[in-house]
C-alpha cells in the first residue's frame, strides 16, 4: 500500500510479496499427481489429471473433471484465481480488520456470459440457493466520463432494477451531456455507424471469419474520416475500454461479435442476466475461496507455489511436467493426462521444439499477441459522488475505466471490515493504455515509476471527473493506493508484466488453437483457446476448459456426461439474411446493406 501525497514527491513505496500460501502445500507433496497406488486401485479411482494453472480455466477444468470422477491435482505458481483473484494489501489491516482488498482488475460479468454463470451456480455459498451466482449484483448505470464536457450517464434498464435517484443538478448535467453528445456526432456519421452495424448483423459466418477478421474495426467504421467524438465514443470507447483492445488494430469480427451480443443482451435476448454485473464482495470472498473449498470437497488437491517450466515430450506423449517447487527445486510431476491452463505468454515457453513439431497449432500460438491491462486501487477517506456503476474515461490518454466498490458490497461495512478504519471506499481503476504519454510527466505508463503511475492516473481521473465545476475527487480524501504487484521494473528500460492480456489484432482468430491437441494426453485451456466467444475473457477461459474436459473424456472413451458449452446468442430472425449473404459472398459481392 502506498500513499499518494500530491504535494510531496518522496512518498513511500512498498513492494508486494506474493505466494504467502505456497509453503503450506509443499509438505504433502509427491512427485506424481496420482501418488503411489496399486494398478487395481489406480484403475478404480479413475485416471489422474495434472491441471497446470489455477486461474479460471484451471479451476473450471478441475471442477468438471472432479465431478466426473477423475483424480485431479492443480498446480499453481502464485495464487488460485489467477488474474481474476482479489488480494490483500500487505500490512494494511489494523485493529482486527481484514487487509484492504486489492485486485489485478475489477470484475465484469455481463449477461452475455452463460458458461461461467453455470459454473458459479454449482459453487455452494451459505444462504444462497443458486450458490456463488447469487453474489452477482447489477449496477443500474454506467458513464462515459468526458474531459472538458459533462459526463454521459447511461441507464442500464432491466426488470427489477431501481433507477438511481438523481438530484436536480444531476438531471441537468445528464441532459446537457446527452445533447452535447448528440450534437457532437453529426447525424450522417451516426447513420453510417448504424449502417455498419446492419452490415455485420446480416453477414454470414464466412464473411465474418474471412473478410471481417482481416479488417480492423477502425477501418470498418471509417473512424479516420469522422469527427473526434465519433472516434472517441464509437471507435475507442467501444473497443479499448469495453472490449479491451485497440480500435486501430482489433479485428472487426472480434469487436462487432461482442457488440452484437451486448445489444441483444440489452434487449433481453439470449441473456443470463443484466448487461453489467459485478460481485457483491471482494472476488476471493464472494467466489474464489468458496470455489476452492468446493473443489477440495470433491477431492481436488492443490499445489500452490509450483511453476511449470516444461512439458516433457517423448514417445508421442507427455511423459511429465517439469516443475519448480516452492523451494526452487526442479521436480517432474507425472499423471495420465495433462491440462495446460496457463496464459499463452507463459504456456508457449513450456513447449519444446519436439512438442511443437508434434502439433503445429502450438507453433501458431507464437503469433498471438498480448498487451498490458493492469489495475490500480485508490482508497478514499470519504465516498466520492460518483455514479452507481462503471465509468469509462474515454478521453483519458491511458484509457481508464473505474468503479467505486463499497456501495456495491451491501454485506460489508468497509471501514469496519477493512484496513485501518479510516478508508471508507475503494476506487478500482483499470489502465488499458501503457504506451501513450500522460498529462503530468509526458511519459508513457511504462516509463513512469510506480509512484508516478499513481499520480498520473489520479490526475487523469480528476481531469475527467472534476472538469465541470464539481469536485468529485479530492486530494484530501485520498488515503492510499495499490498497484498490481505483477508489474515490475517501471521507469526502467525493461518493465515487465506477469499478467498480460491477450489482444485481438486482425488474423488472431485463425491462430487460436483448439482445446484438443494432437498429443493424446495433452489438452489446452485458457482464454486464448478457440471458443465461440472470441475474446480474452473469463467466459472464454471457462468455455475452453469445458472443451478440454470433453476432449479428454472422448480420448479415454468415458461414459460420463459431456460438459455443456453455450455459444453466444444469435438472433434466429436474421438467419435468412445471412444465408442470402453467404451466396453473395461466394459470388464476390458485398453485403446487401454495405454502402461502402
Amino acid at each position: 500500500m502506498d500513499r499518494l501525497d500530491t504535494d510531496r514527491q518522496g512518498a513511500t513505496r512498498r513492494t508486494f510479496l506474493a505466494g504467502a500460501a505456497a509453503a503450506g502445500s509443499a509438505a504433502a507433496l509427491t512427485t506424481t499427481a496420482s501418488g503411489p497406488a496399486s494398478a487395481a486401485a489406480h484403475e478404480a479411482a479413475g485416471p489422474s489429471v495434472a491441471v497446470l494453472g489455477g486461474g479460471v480455466a484451471g479451476l473450471t477444468a478441475a471442477h468438471e473433471l472432479a465431478e466426473r470422477g477423475l483424480r485431479v491435482t492443480v498446480y499453481e505458481r502464485r495464487a488460485l484465481g489467477g488474474k481474476a483473484r482479489s488480494m490483500d494489501v500487505p500490512d494494511s489491516g489494523k485493529g482486527g480488520r481484514r487487509p484492504l482488498p486489492a485486485e489485478h482488475g475489477f470484475r465484469f460479468i455481463p449477461g452475455i456470459y452463460h458458461n461461467l454463470p453455470d459454473t458459479m451456480r454449482r459453487i455452494p455459498f451459505p444462504g444462497n440457493p443458486n450458490g456463488v451466482w447469487d453474489n452477482l449484483v447489477a449496477p443500474p448505470e454506467m458513464s462515459f466520463a468526458r474531459t472538458g464536457a459533462e459526463d454521459l450517464r447511461i441507464p442500464l434498464p432491466w426488470p427489477g432494477h431501481r433507477p438511481p435517484e438523481l438530484t436536480l443538478d444531476e438531471i441537468r448535467r445528464a441532459l446537457t451531456a446527452f445533447i452535447d453528445t448528440a450534437l457532437g456526432i453529426p447525424l450522417h456519421e451516426s447513420a453510417y455507424f448504424v449502417n455498419r452495424g446492419l452490415v455485420f448483423l446480416t453477414s454470414c459466418d464466412e464473411r465474418r471469419d474471412e473478410a471481417w477478421e482481416r479488417t480492423p474495426w477502425w477501418d470498418f467504421i471509417r473512424a479516420e474520416e469522422m469527427s473526434y467524438d465519433y472516434q472517441r465514443i464509437l471507435a475507442v470507447g467501444l473497443t479499448r475500454n469495453i472490449v479491451a483492445t485497440k480500435a486501430e488494430e482489433a479485428s472487426t469480427r472480434t469487436v462487432a461479435t461482442l457488440l452484437e451480443a451486448f445489444v441483444f443482451n440489452a434487449l433481453g435476448r439470449g441473456a443470463d442476466g443484466p448487461l453489467d454485473r459485478i460481485l457483491n464482495a471482494p472476488t476471493n470472498e464472494a467466489w474464489i475461496d468458496p470455489w476452492a473449498a468446493h473443489l477440495r470437497s470433491l477431492g481436488v488437491e492443490f499445489r500452490i507455489g509450483w511453476t511449470l517450466r516444461e512439458l516433457v515430450y517423448g514417445s508421442g506423449r507427455i511423459t511429465g511436467a517439469l516443475m519448480e517447487d516452492p523451494d526452487g527445486a526442479r521436480r517432474t510431476v507425472t499423471a495420465d493426462h495433462y491440462v495446460s491452463a496457463v496464459p499463452v505468454e507463459h504456456a508457449r515457453r513450456t513447449w519444446s521444439a519436439a512438442l511443437r513439431a508434434a502439433d503445429p497449432q502450438l507453433a501458431r500460438c507464437d503469433r498471438l499477441e498480448t498487451d498490458w491491462m493492469t489495475g490500480i486501487q485508490f482508497y478514499l477517506t470519504e465516498k466520492a459522488p460518483l455514479l452507481h456503476g462503471h465509468l469509462n474515461c474515454i478521453d483519458s490518454p491511458w484509457s481508464l475505466t473505474a468503479i467505486q466498490q463499497a456501495g456495491h458490497w451491501p454485506h460489508r461495512d468497509f471501514p469496519r471490515d477493512y484496513g485501518d478504519g479510516i478508508a471508507v471506499d475503494c476506487l478500482s481503476v483499470d489502465i488499458s493504455e501503457w504506451d501513450r504519454p500522460g498529462i503530468l510527466y509526458g511519459r508513457t505508463a511504462k516509463q513512469c515509476t510506480r509512484e508516478q503511475v499513481a499520480r498520473e492516473v489520479w490526475a487523469q481521473l480528476k481531469a475527467a471527473l472534476n472538469d465541470t465545476g464539481r469536485p468529485v475527487l479530492k486530494d484530501s480524501a485520498l488515503h492510499s493506493w495499490f498497484l498490481d504487484p505483477g508489474v515490475d521494473g517501471l521507469g526502467t528500460p525493461h518493465p515487465t508484466n506477469e499478467d498480460e492480456l491477450l489482444i485481438h489484432p486482425v488474423g488472431t482468430f485463425h491462430n487460436r488453437p483448439s482445446a484438443a491437441s494432437r498429443v493424446p494426453n495433452l489438452f489446452l485451456s485458457g482464454d486464448y483457446v478457440a471458443v465461440d466467444i472470441d475474446l480474452a475473457t473469463m467466459e472464454g477461459a471457462n468455455a475452453s476448459a469445458r472443451a478440454a474436459v470433453n476432449a479428454l473424456l472422448d480420448r479415454i472413451g468415458s461414459p460420463a456426461t459431456r460438459c455443456t458449452i453455450e455459444p453466444l446468442f444469435r438472433a434466429p430472425e436474421l438467419d435468412d439474411l445471412k444465408r442470402h449473404d453467404r451466396t453473395r459472398y461466394r459470388l464476390g459481392l458485398r453485403n446487401v446493406f454495405d454502402l461502402g
